[in-house]
């Protein structure tokens, strides 16, 4: 009965971090870009039960024999193994303002593919988004809303002097004396970047950095100025996943009152001494 309480609440807490997840999915249904977050479910390893016996052997000083019968498999609960963003591409909105850009995959050669900005956070690092929206700082540099540096092909932040410029679908910066090429990283597992919060992804520290897309012959992307790439959240869905979330949670609540009726009765009507 007792690890029926411990299966009962590990389905809970599955759920709580479940729902969670779908909360910050809908709080950032807005945010440009962002991609919604996927709560996996994984059951604790199942355990073997085995009946302990023995048997009898008739022999003139009487010999027992242990044995051991396997009764079955029995499973212990769920639990949340890992949140996977889901790279889909999400729709395009039109903004109009001049330093706003969407990222459109084109062919990828990797199923689990998809391509970035490269911005450049405080510390001086290299980070990945699919945010483009983007602003013009007081030094006249392509900045992030978080005020991190948009690089180019080469990893160097893009001077622009203002928001006169355009940008054509190669991601080239079309200034009047010169075009940057736009820094658009390319990786070939995107479930393999860490999210970092504000938008932005990483490697791991000895991963290195990703090659720029333009290196690949084989993916193909392009880049609308004065729109916004929307983030990929589909709000009646995620509402209806929230609710089944809040139900399962139920359910299990459920199972642990009746354990604890059970108990109840066994310790104090039962057990009681007479």
């Amino acid at each position: 009965m007792l690890r029926g309480y411990y299966t009962a609440t590990a389905g809970m807490m599955a759920q709580q971090r479940r729902q969670e997840t779908l909360s910050n999915n809908i709080a950032n249904a807005l945010t440009p870009g962002y991609k919604q977050d996927q709560a996996t479910l994984k059951s604790f390893p199942e355990l073997l039960i085995q009946r302990m016996e023995s048997n009898n052997v008739p022999t003139s000083r009487g010999f027992r024999v242990p044995t051991q019968n396997t009764v079955g498999s029995i499973n212990t609960g769920v639990y949340v193994q890992e949140t996977i963003p889901d790279f889909a591409q999400g729709g395009l909105r039109e903004t109009g303002i001049t330093t706003d850009m969407a990222l459109v995959n084109g062919t990828l050669p990797d199923e689990e593919g998809s391509i970035f900005f490269t911005v450049q956070n405080g510390d001086g690092e290299v980070r990945y988004t699919r945010n483009g929206n983007f602003t013009v700082d007081g030094q006249g540099f392509l900045v992030s809303n978080e005020g991190y540096y948009v690089l180019d092909q080469d990893g160097n932040p893009i001077e622009t002097d203002g928001q006169e410029f355009t940008v054509s679908a190669e991601g080239n910066i079309q200034l009047p004396n010169q075009v940057t090429p736009l820094g658009v990283a390319y990786s070939p597992n995107a479930n393999q970047l860490i999210k970092e919060g504000e938008g932005l992804y990483r490697l791991e520290a000895d991963q290195g950095a990703l090659d720029d897309v333009r290196a690949n012959p084989d993916a193909t992307f392009s880049i609308v100025q004065r729109s916004l790439e929307n983030s990929n959240v589909d709000t009646n869905q995620t509402m209806t996943d929230m609710m089944q979330a809040y139900r399962m949670f139920e359910a299990n609540q459920k199972v642990i009152q009746a354990y604890d009726q059970s108990m109840d009765k066994a310790v104090n009507e039962i057990a009681r001494l007479r």
